[in-house]
């Protein structure tokens, strides 16, 4: 039998929250993007190691979303994005979380709450990146090959969707 437990961050709440993500974000500027990515990979290894709840899970999963979208050589995000989701990711680079992640059940707690703000944040930049994976994803299908597909294709795409 599962146990279901629900919470509400209130206003006061999310602003600690986006406080301690400004902090990592200045901390940052110190460390090198590869090592910020770096620290996120690692928190999706080490928590597909220990399993988490479902919500956590989900969180995670969008994390490995910001990482492909920073990765991705026909995405190519625009510099300024870029810099915005690895500021995002700095959070996962500082070594002290506010909930140790060796803690079961509840380590990554703080991580999928700033997974989650991070995903607000980013809400425009992680829907355009979608929906250039799944024109991808149709353009391969449709052409029954893998060919590459640029991230101008799929403006010029959405373009004439818009204009017709």
């Amino acid at each position: 039998m599962g146990l279901r437990v629900t919470f509400e961050l209130d206003e006061d709440d999310l602003k600690h929250f986006r406080l301690i993500m400004r902090q990592a974000r200045t901390a940052a500027t110190r460390i090198a993007p590869e090592e910020i990515v770096a620290a996120a990979e690692e928190l999706l290894a080490s928590n597909a190691s220990k399993g988490s709840p479902a919500f956590i899970a989900e969180r995670l999963q969008k994390l490995r979303l910001l990482i492909d979208m920073l990765s991705d050589i026909e995405w190519r995000l625009p510099q300024r994005e870029a810099d915005r989701v690895l500021n995002a990711l700095a959070y996962f680079a500082e070594p002290e979380d506010l909930i140790p992640d060796h803690i079961p059940g509840l380590g990554f707690l703080d991580d999928a709450i700033m997974i989650e703000l991070i995903c607000r944040e980013l809400k425009h930049e992680i829907e355009a990146y979608q929906d250039f994976c799944d024109f991808r994803r149709r353009v391969r299908r449709d052409s029954g090959r893998s060919i590459r597909v640029s991230r101008d294709h799929w403006l010029e795409n959405r373009r004439k969707a818009l204009q017709s």
